[in-house]
C-alpha cells in the first residue's frame, strides 16, 4: 500500500492518556519586513545620506542663487528628488528576492556593453570626453560598475565555473572585464575603469582564484594603465604633477593644492557648517568630486574622521551580511557591492588628501548625483534582500528544530522520530 503523510502529533509528558494530541505545524511562517531588515545598515546609509544632503546644500546655495537668482536650494531640491527615487528603488529591490535577478544578469551585461559602445559613437562630448547619453542624464560607466558586480556574482557562483582554472576561470574573467573596461578607458574615464577592475579582481579572488591569478590581473591592469598614460597627455600631466608634489606640495596641480588649503583652513574642528571659503570658485566641482575637502574645511579633521568611520562601518556590516548569505550568489553579491563602495570612497578620499593622483570621482552617498546615487541605492536594496532571505531561512530552521524537539515528548518519556503511517 502507498504511504500517506500525516501531521506529526505529540503527547505531553505525564499521565495524560486521554488528552488530545497536539499537532506540530510544519508550515513556514513569514518573518515581518521590519524584523528582517538590517537596522545597522539602514542607520549607516541614513547618516551618510543626511551628511550628503547637508553638504550638497552647503556647496550649492551660492551657486543656486547666482544661476537661478530666486532660491538657494535649487540643487538641493534636485538632489533630494534623486534621493527619494533612490529610496523607492532600494525598497523595491529589498522586497524582491535577490535570486530573482540572477536570470537577468546576461541581459544586463549586453545592455551595458551596448550603452558603452553607444557613448563612444553618439555620446555627449564634454571637455574632450564622451561619458554620457541623453544630454548628460545617463552615464553608462556608472551602470557598468553595477553590472560587473551582478554578473560576476552570478557567473562565479555557477556550478560550471572554475575560478582556480586558467581556461575555465582566469581567461573568461579577463575577457569579461576587458570587454567592459576598454570602452570606458576610450571615453576616457580611467577612474571608473580602475574601480571596476579592482572590484572585479577582489570578487574573483574571494571566489576561489589562485594567488598567481591575482598577480597576473594586477600586472595586466598596471600595463594597461601605463599604456593609457603614455598616449594621453592629460594623464601624463597629472602623474607628473603628483610625483613632483611628493617633494614639494606647491608643485601639485591646482585641484590638489586647493584641497590641501581646504583641510589646512579647517584644522581639527573646522570653520563651521556653511563657512567654507574654498567652495566659492576655488575647488573644482565642490558638490561632487571635491565634497570631502569641503567637509574637511567646514567640519575639520574630526568631522572628516566621522564620515570615514561610517564608511568603515558600512564595509564591516556588508561583510557580516555576506557571511550569513544562504548561497554563494548572495554572498558574492553583497561582497561585490561592499567592495565597490569601499574602493570608490577610498579613492575619492585619497585624491582629496593628495595620496594618489587627482581624478574625478564622487563620494558615495554624499556627492550630488543622479544615476550614480540610483545604482548605489539599488545595491543597498540587494544587500538588504540578501539579509532578509538569510533571516527568513534561519527563522524557519529554528522553528523546524523546535518542532522536532517538541515532537519528542511522549507518555513514556522516550525519544521517537516523527514518521509517516501506512495503511
Amino acid at each position: 500500500m502507498s504511504e500517506r503523510p500525516y501531521p506529526v502529533q505529540a503527547r505531553p509528558r505525564g499521565n495524560t492518556a486521554d488528552a488530545p494530541p497536539v499537532e506540530v505545524k510544519r508550515s513556514e511562517k513569514r518573518v515581518s519586513l521590519w524584523a528582517s531588515l538590517d537596522k545597522p545598515l539602514l542607520v549607516i546609509v541614513g547618516v551618510l545620506l543626511s551628511v550628503g544632503a547637508m553638504m550638497v546644500y552647503s556647496t550649492t546655495f551660492d551657486w543656486s542663487l547666482q544661476s537661478r537668482g530666486s532660491s538657494t536650494a535649487i540643487f538641493l531640491q534636485d538632489h533630494m528628488r534623486n534621493v527619494v527615487i533612490g529610496l523607492v528603488a532600494m525598497v523595491f529591490f529589498t522586497l524582491v528576492d535577490y535570486r530573482f535577478w540572477r536570470r537577468f544578469a546576461p541581459w544586463l551585461l549586453l545592455f551595458t556593453v551596448g550603452a558603452l559602445v553607444a557613448v563612444l559613437l553618439f555620446g555627449d562630448n564634454t571637455f574632450g570626453a564622451r561619458r554620457s547619453l541623453i544630454s548628460g542624464r545617463f552615464q553608462p560607466g556608472e551602470l557598468a560598475e553595477f553590472t560587473v558586480v551582478v554578473y560576476l556574482a552570478a557567473w562565479l557562483s555557477a556550478k560550471n565555473t572554475k575560478p582556480e582554472s586558467f581556461f575555465g576561470g582566469l581567461l573568461p574573467f579577463g575577457i569579461l572585464v576587458g570587454m567592459i573596461t576598454l570602452p570606458i578607458i576610450l571615453q576616457p574615464d580611467l577612474s571608473s575603469a580602475v574601480i571596476i577592475g579592482l572590484t572585479a579582481v577582489m570578487m574573483y579572488f574571494l571566489a576561489g582564484a589562485r594567488l598567481w591569478h591575482l598577480g597576473t590581473a594586477f600586472v595586466a591592469a598596471a600595463l594597461i594603465g601605463a599604456a593609457f598614460v603614455q598616449v594621453n597627455p592629460y594623464a601624463q600631466e597629472r602623474v607628473a604633477s603628483y610625483f613632483a608634489s611628493l617633494n614639494d606640495p606647491t608643485r601639485a596641480n591646482y585641484h590638489t593644492q586647493q584641497a590641501i588649503i581646504a583641510f589646512v583652513n579647517g584644522g581639527w574642528l573646522g570653520r563651521g557648517l556653511g563657512q567654507s571659503e574654498q567652495k566659492f570658485g576655488f575647488l573644482p566641482a565642490p558638490h561632487t568630486d571635491s565634497i570631502f575637502a569641503v567637509i574637511g574645511e567646514e567640519l575639520g579633521v574630526v568631522g572628516a574622521a566621522v564620515v570615514v568611520f561610517f564608511f568603515i562601518a558600512f564595509v564591516m556590516r556588508g561583510f557580516a551580511i555576506a557571511r550569513r548569505a544562504v548561497d554563494p550568489f548572495g554572498s558574492l553579491l553583497v561582497v561585490g557591492f561592499t567592495l565597490w563602495v569601499a574602493i570608490q570612497s577610498l579613492l575619492n578620499i585619497a585624491v582629496m588628501t593628495a595620496v594618489i593622483p587627482s581624478s574625478g570621482l564622487p563620494l558615495p552617498f554624499i556627492s550630488y548625483g543622479g544615476s550614480a546615487l540610483l545604482v548605489l541605492m539599488i545595491g543597498v536594496g540587494l544587500i538588504l534582500s540578501v539579509h532578509r532571505v538569510s533571516v527568513q531561512r534561519e527563522a524557519n530552521a529554528t522553528r523546524r528544530q523546535d518542532g522536532a524537539h517538541y515532537a519528542r515528548g511522549w507518555g513514556d518519556g522516550r525519544s521517537r522520530l516523527p514518521r509517516t503511517s501506512s495503511r
